[in-house]
């Protein structure tokens, strides 16, 4: 009797042929390249280094693309961004020591918003694996163990047989969900010695599949579907997930209003009228969800800027599904389930029957949202206001937009359409400066039919100004947005508040109009009145381009203090 698991794929005689005589010239970091490629990767993003110079001798040789970026962490954050348009692992090459720890931050931000990148890093030569100190250049003690809480997975490659089961298993996890970054570290000498090890051609992994328990599916749809007030929360999970599409079936069914969190964007039509958009910075909305009785919450760890800083206390029963374990009844008691956003929502549209329907639901969600209108409104906030309205009418309905962390972004946290699922991000997820520029460059290499738009502060650009440089050189399709508000504005603003005054916010900062144009990328300065026109022109021209706005924005008044 042959089982299915006792099968094994022959080689052909071509095959055999071919691995009993690999072509030479070729070293370990051909079976870099080659496994990656086999695997199904066209694009990679990094920096040379000199222990990982074998791979990128290797890459001349091989049929990938390659962008390279100045910084290592900006060319994480470009690998992170292609990773979320695509839903595929982004490779991302980076030399030992200083180059890899300065991607820490990316990898970071990619971890919190399940970005799957493949970070291949070089090591100092195996002798000096281990913990002692050798004295080689770029040395630590563990390498390894600088990333193993930041990663999914962590893989140190010892010999180069190693190699292309390593890249395969690092590519496996990072797109095993929850999607994330992951780590594998070749030392020098197995990345520059000549290698006689055949051409790698098999690929195929299968990540695993994470559905819900049946039994926990079965319970979630009889709450929801008694539930008199049912509301949603929508987080990033939908959208890695993509899942919008069977959200709006489940909510259109049970007639229950959805918010999107921050990381959630575009999970769910802004206009339908269920939609209470992403106002979870507003008591008003706190309040609505803390009034349902059930409350559906997918693809969000209700951290502290989806619960309005922890200020969120449910009242009904919570049902909680997350692909991340760690992020699973963290923060308030819930029926779990440990799973995938797509698989759970279609458990409940195939178990849910005949619920209970709320026909004054969107009445309700409208008076919600005329609150927090009327609330806005009251704190006189055009400025603010009227620009985010330009850079919404400025930008193409599928065009992505990339956003720092500046006060333009956390208004369009909340106040933002970003039109279409998958097509608004921000570094949200950890919190660091610089995401924007460098996250836009990988998008449009991962898309070029779309105009990608970079937002920054003046602040968070000077982290990739070097990039400018990037942009000219690929032709890649970006406009950059800088808010020139001469410091850190939001900081600025919470120092205020807090201590009375400000310290160490003011930036004194170049002219970025002549600075953008000194790497050849045409820049323009408009202004409030003005930006709409200068920004739609931007996108539409191809190739890289600044449009610097000189204004000082506010924030709208937080409610969680209240």
């Amino acid at each position: 009797m042959t089982h299915d698991h006792d099968l094994v794929l022959r080689p052909t005689a071509a095959q055999t042929e071919a691995a009993l005589n690999p072509p030479g010239g070729r070293n370990g970091g051909d079976l870099v390249v080659e496994s990656l490629a086999a695997l199904g990767a066209t694009t990679v993003f990094g920096l040379p280094g000199q222990h990982a110079l074998g791979v990128f001798d290797a890459l001349r040789r091989s049929d990938l693309r390659y962008i390279g970026l100045r910084v290592e962490n900006n060319a994480g954050f470009a690998a992170d961004a292609y990773g979320r348009v695509t839903g595929e692992a982004a490779p991302l090459l980076l030399s030992t020591g200083p180059g890899a720890l300065t991607s820490l931050a990316a990898l970071q931000e990619a971890r919190a918003a399940s970005a799957p990148v493949l970070a291949i890093s070089s090591q100092v030569p195996t002798a000096g694996l281990g913990g002692g100190r050798h004295g080689y250049l770029h040395e630590l003690p563990d390498q390894a163990a600088s990333f193993r809480g930041v990663v999914k997975s962590v893989h140190t490659v010892r010999t180069q047989s190693q190699v292309p089961s390593a890249i395969a298993e690092a590519w496996t996890s990072a797109l095993t969900v929850p999607h994330g970054p992951v780590w594998v570290e070749i030392p020098q000498d197995v990345l520059q010695a000549e290698t006689s090890i055949p051409v790698v051609t098999g690929g195929d992994t299968f990540p695993e599949e994470l559905p819900p328990r049946p039994e926990l599916t079965a319970v979630a749809a009889d709450l929801l579907a008694r539930a008199e007030r049912p509301v949603i929360i929508a987080g990033g999970g939908v959208v890695r997930a993509d899942a919008s599409k069977k959200l709006r079936q489940l909510a259109e069914r049970l007639q229950a209003p959805v918010v999107t969190t921050y990381g959630g964007k575009g999970a769910f039509p802004w206009t339908h009228p269920l939609s209470l958009q992403s106002w979870l910075e507003d008591r008003h909305t706190t309040d609505f969800l803390e009034d349902a009785d059930v409350l559906l919450v997918i693809g969000s760890g209700l951290g502290e800027l989806s619960s309005n800083y922890h200020t969120f206390a449910p009242r009904g029963r919570v049902i909680q599904i997350e692909a991340d374990l760690g992020k699973l009844e963290s923060n308030h008691p819930a029926l779990g389930i440990h799973a995938d956003a797509r698989l759970a929502l279609q458990a409940l549209l195939e178990t849910v029957e005949e619920p209970r329907t709320d026909p004054t639901a969107p009445e309700r969600v409208r008076e919600v949202l005329d609150k927090v209108r009327a609330r806005i409104a009251s704190q006189e906030l055009t400025l603010e206001q009227d620009v985010l309205a330009a850079v919404r009418q400025a930008l193409p309905s599928r065009a992505p937009s990339f956003w720092d962390m500046t006060i333009l972004a956390y208004w369009a946290w909340s106040a933002f359409d970003p039109k279409a699922p998958n097509t608004m991000h921000s570094a949200q997820g950890a919190g660091g400066l610089g995401y924007a520029f460098p996250a836009a460059l990988g998008a449009a290499a991962a898309d070029p039919t779309h105009p990608v738009l970079a937002v920054s502060g003046d602040g968070g650009a000077l982290y990739s100004i070097a990039e400018l440089a990037t942009a000219r050189q690929y032709g890649l399709n970006v406009t950059w947005l800088i808010v020139d508000d001469g410091g850190y504005g939001i900081l600025r603003e919470y120092m205020t508040d807090a201590f009375g005054q400000p310290t160490a916010t003011d930036l004194p900062g170049p002219d970025f109009v002549a600075l953008a144009e000194s790497f050849g990328v045409p820049g323009v300065r408009t202004s409030p009145e003005t930006l709409e026109t200068d920004l739609a022109k931007a996108l539409a021209a191809p190739g890289p381009s600044v449009v610097v706005l000189p204004a000082a924005l506010r924030m709208f008044a937080p409610t969680h203090r209240d």
